[in-house]
């Protein structure tokens, strides 16, 4: 962690509990030590809280931090051209982010934060960006087969084949796509995506067992009728605070040192814009997902079957990269690098990685853009021509 940047949320999620709890008492006593030295009255550090409270509790809709153009627009998501003018005649990329509960620019967070602009650097100028839309009461019904049908489209638009990439949830859907269509997919690239998802401890499975016992889905389907058919992110967003809670308290208390940090500031706001500003899913498909994968496993079951299509990951052949957070606790490296044990692919042409942090950090940490994808994105690049 550098002595000049703040500690990220990403780099919050690898210290234990204890540190995490001590960088929060830290940031608390170093605001109230801040004040005394200032000599601070009661009303001023009213006014600071006041402050406080309204940079914790209010959101911006996040955005794109690189230059694009929308290609097309269905109703269930965008794609985005990322490409420079006069790209370099080399395959198109084209990136599947996750559809999560959050706005896809993850892939894109910050002018200095962004795989899309990584992508870019490394020659693969040709560079696209599936854009998910939040679920309405008009797309609450959407499957599987649309999502992959807006891959199929994207595909379609830019010219295949096409290097995919696909993070968390983009990677397995990805990973999917591959399989029924091996013949649009020059090189298959996941990061934190889950492929058997009853490999390792994932939290996400030890929940899945605690809200479904013998398999009995009946508290999922509710939280979709509930609310209209859809699931709201906001439940999402409880979920993924619930696994590592000192890590949202950490970085709130820690806001309270850093009010007059320009700076600051704006790291954490462009980081809680994204996290906190939420979308919904479509509830058939994520009823689907916790059917058929979380709990059923049939990816690698290969008992999977899309539109009467059986999904067989060995028809997967070309070249591999599989990137996994050494403590990603959404998902192990063993669910990610599962993949090369069923896929075709040559052995020599799978590449496995790991970076220090955890799930988020794969897709938008400085270690991972600056230390693991240059490497990764040159080995496609080396196929791409």
């Amino acid at each position: 962690m550098s002595a000049t940047c703040p500690p990220s949320f990403e780099e919050f999620a690898l210290s234990d509990g204890v540190a995490a709890w001590s960088a929060a008492v830290d940031g608390l006593a170093g605001w109230y030590s801040s004040a005394l030295a200032r000599g601070a009255t009661p009303l001023e550090l009213a006014g600071e809280l006041s402050r406080w409270w309204a940079l914790a509790s209010r959101r911006r809709p996040p955005r794109w931090a690189s230059p694009n153009t929308v290609l097309f627009e269905a109703p269930i998501a965008r794609l985005r051209d990322f490409s420079p003018a006069a790209a370099s005649p080399v395959v198109p990329t084209l990136v599947v982010p996750p559809q999560a509960g959050h706005d896809s620019c993850i892939v894109d967070f910050s002018s200095a934060q962004s795989q899309m602009a990584t992508i870019v650097a490394a020659g693969l100028e040709r560079a696209y960006a599936l854009d998910w839309i939040g679920a309405t009461a008009a797309t609450k019904d959407a499957t599987i087969s649309d999502y992959l049908d807006v891959i199929e489209s994207a595909v379609g638009q830019i010219g295949g084949p096409v290097n995919l990439i696909g993070d968390c949830q983009g990677g397995w859907l990805a990973t999917i796509y591959a399989a029924l269509r091996p013949e649009h997919v020059n090189t298959l690239t996941i990061a934190g995506a889950p492929v058997d998802f009853h490999a390792g401890e994932p939290v996400i499975h030890a929940a899945l067992r605690w809200f479904a016992p013998g398999g009995n889905l009946a508290f999922y389907r509710g939280l979709v009728a509930s609310s209209g058919g859809v699931l709201p992110g906001e439940y999402l967003l409880a979920g993924f605070i619930a696994i590592q809670p000192d890590a949202e308290i950490v970085r709130q208390l820690q806001l309270l040192s850093d009010l007059d940090d320009a700076d600051k500031l704006e790291r954490y706001r462009e980081f809680e814009d994204w996290f906190k500003y939420t979308q919904s899913i479509p509830g058939a498909f994520y009823l689907w997902i916790v059917e058929h994968l979380f709990r059923d496993n049939e990816l690698i079951a290969g008992t999977l079957e899309i539109a009467g299509e059986r999904v067989e990951l060995g028809r997967i052949t070309c070249p591999l990269n599989l990137l996994a957070g050494a403590t990603d606790h959404i998902t192990p490296s063993a669910q990610v690098f599962a993949l090369a044990d069923y896929a075709s692919t040559p052995a020599e042409q799978v590449l496995r990685d790991s970076t220090r942090g955890g799930h988020l950090g794969l897709f938008m940490s400085h270690d991972a853009l600056a230390d693991h994808w240059p490497a990764l994105l040159s080995g496609v690049l080396a196929h791409s021509h």
